[in-house]
């Protein structure tokens, strides 16, 4: 664990349970949880139960459990042999615990909250284990802004405050405060030997944030009159995202594809114009839920909105709810454009212009959480937007007090320049290629070719993309992606309701069409609003991904090597078949996975082999298949995958 001294919040958490058993131990009550968090087998199905009872029985089953020794430290290259879960708390552990058909906010009848709490999140952490998964990621747990919420609750994106946990993620029945319940989170997650690795925005800050009036020097401001563009209106008079022409925009990728920054075009002056310098403090108050300053000429000012960074025509939505932070100061430069918000311009990025209060603060809230409650790691949302010389500060000091700490990053391109940056891992980009079959069998092609920088997650979908399930072939497609990822020389990672074959996605960031976006307007995402899982689904397949797992935790030492030796593409004499095999140096161990890419109909395999065997078994059913001179007879059904060693 590094540093960290665990917590006693598991008892302080079994002391809670215990008092509240005591206190209401005449009350009959509803309240439900889904079967599958306690076991993969059987049919879903709502299993009644007495509340304080079933999370006192787990937290002592957590507090039973020896936590395993951890390897010396190396720099959080633990990462590369990771199996990740990813939890959004407030959509992941949600369920309509009464059964009345909705989640009840705040609570329900009986004082329970329905929507995902850290304690209904350590009564899955058994459940995640037994998925297979190693490590939990969570998306941000933090307090949320209210001034331009698209939902009833708020986007954790939109932080309030970074040293603050989000309040909602508490069960208010039990009396403990916030900080207890998530370091008892990480104390069960310990001891179970998963890792917790927090995500974390260091780019943005909602927009009545606290930072908002105690440092408005840290933000942009803009004019209190200048009105708000509506998503696909082309007002330069209205505030939105900069707009520039045809030619400028082609400019401006050729200036920041040759990385020339000395003189990128800047937004047109009547944008440029709606920016004022900072207010007083003192001037900066609270009007009806929003933070308005006045300058010294009387001018009312108040805090803009956000957009995509990159590029400068992307076609998300605005992102009213959060605004960019400051990171340097300029007279020149202070509005919110392409070219101060991510591809900085040279002469901005100077250290006589760095904001160096807002960077100590920045660099402060990682070692925070290290030593209030123990995290392993962080997923850093929009770290390419961040200066490099800061994140340069934020590695070093968290791993001044934990050299095994670790650092991702949300970042869709594998490239050298992260690695160099101090990160262990990288997205990727496999959630926009695995859906295309072409794109697929070109990404494991380039796996025989050449060695990847760093490692990247194997994963067919993320909060911010459609969900696998929604995608052509349908569970079909999940399913086979589930098979598929486990023996890339990838990170698996599981997007909580991935395993449900959830359809609907947490929010349409990524991949999306324009007709998708207007059909699944922000106030009816789970990013924004209450949502849950369906976690009676027939169609859940968690049995497959802890088999699959099983089968990977045999063959780990060969199945994390990344370099192009240890993958190799198998003749396959059905173009609808995705083949390859693992290869250990010396091919003292082959291990070979087959599956259908067509999500509708069967196939055949014909995939030759290097073997003299007659008969291999399938890994993954126990089946027997037959070899033919070294070519695989096999029939597979729509997305069905085979694995064996040979």
């Amino acid at each position: 664990m590094g540093t960290y001294t665990p917590p006693k919040a598991l008892d302080q958490l079994e002391g809670a349970l215990k008092r509240k058993m005591r206190d209401t131990r005449l009350h009959k009550y509803t309240y439900t949880v889904p079967s599958l968090w306690s076991s993969l087998s059987g049919t879903p199905k709502a299993v009644r139960v007495n509340p304080y009872a079933y999370y006192l029985g787990i937290v002592k089953k957590l507090k039973g459990a020896k936590a395993p020794k951890r390897p010396a430290p190396t720099g959080g290259e633990w990462t590369r042999e990771a199996v990740i879960y990813n939890l959004f708390v407030r959509t992941t552990a949600a369920f309509d615990h009464n059964g009345n058909g909705t989640l009840d906010l705040p609570s329900n009848s009986e004082g329970f909250r329905e929507t995902g709490t850290f304690l209904k999140a350590m009564a899955m952490l058994p459940y995640i284990k037994r998925l297979g998964a190693n490590t939990v990621h969570l998306l941000p747990i933090t307090s949320i802004g209210h001034d331009g919420n698209k939902g009833s609750l708020g986007s954790p994106y939109a932080i309030r405050n970074p040293y603050n946990l989000d309040e909602n993620l508490g069960e208010p029945s039990l009396g403990l405060d916030i900080k207890t319940e998530f370091k008892a989170f990480v104390e069960a997650a310990h001891r179970l030997g998963l890792r917790v690795v927090s995500e974390f925005v260091f780019r943005t800050a909602a927009k009545d944030g606290d930072w908002v009036k105690e440092h408005p020097e840290w933000l942009y401001w803009i004019k209190e009159s200048v009105p708000l563009r509506a998503p696909q209106e082309m007002d330069e008079h209205k505030y939105g995202s900069p707009l520039f022409t045809p030619d400028e925009l082609e400019h401006i990728h050729r200036d920041v594809d040759a990385k020339k920054f000395d003189a990128l075009i800047p937004p047109h002056r009547i944008y440029r114009d709606f920016f004022t310098e900072p207010p007083h403090a003192d001037t900066v108050k609270k009007e009806e839920g929003r933070y308005i300053g006045q300058l010294p000429n009387g001018t009312r000012v108040r805090i803009p909105g956000a957009f995509a960074d990159w590029p400068p025509d992307d076609n998300q939505p605005p992102w009213n709810d959060v605004t960019y932070l400051r990171m340097y100061t300029h007279p020149d430069f202070n509005y919110i454009g392409y070219n101060t918000i991510r591809m900085y311009d040279s002469r901005l990025a100077r250290p006589e212009n760095v904001n160096r209060p807002l960077w100590d603060r920045i660099v402060g809230i990682i070692p925070y959480y290290q030593r209030e409650f123990g995290i392993d790691g962080v997923m850093i949302d929009m770290g390419h937007a961040l200066p490099m010389e800061l994140k340069a500060e934020m590695v070093k000091k968290a791993r001044g007090l934990d050299p095994d700490f670790a650092f991702w990053d949300e970042n869709f391109s594998v490239t050298k320049k992260s690695r160099d940056e101090g990160y262990n891992a990288v997205f990727g980009y496999t959630i926009f290629d695995q859906h295309h079959p072409d794109r697929m069998r070109t990404f494991c092609r380039n796996l025989t070719k050449d060695e990847f920088p760093i490692p990247f997650f194997a994963t067919p979908e993320n909060h911010n993309t459609p969900r696998a399930a929604s995608r052509p072939g349908g569970v079909a497609y999940a399913r086979w992606a589930a098979v598929i990822n486990a023996f890339l020389p990838g990170i698996p990672f599981y997007h909580s309701g991935y395993e449900l074959a959830e359809r609907s996605p947490i929010n349409t960031g990524l991949d999306f069409t324009s007709e998708q976006i207007r059909a699944l307007p922000s106030e009816k995402l789970p990013l924004f609003s209450e949502g849950g899982y369906n976690w009676l689904s027939n169609e859940q397949f968690a049995p497959l991904i802890a088999k699959v797992q099983s089968i990977r935790r045999q063959y780990r030492s060969l199945v994390v090597q990344s370099t192009p030796a240890t993958i190799q593409m198998l003749a396959e004499g059905n173009p609808r078949l995705l083949s390859f095999a693992r290869i250990a140096p010396k091919g003292k161990q082959r291990i070979a996975i087959v599956g259908n890419m067509d999500f509708a109909s069967m196939q055949m395999s014909k995939t030759t082999l290097e073997t003299k065997m007659k008969r291999v078994v399938d890994l993954l059913s126990g089946k027997h298949l037959r070899l033919v001179h070294g070519v695989l007879h096999v029939t597979l059904v729509p997305g069905e995958c085979v694995v064996f060693e040979y």
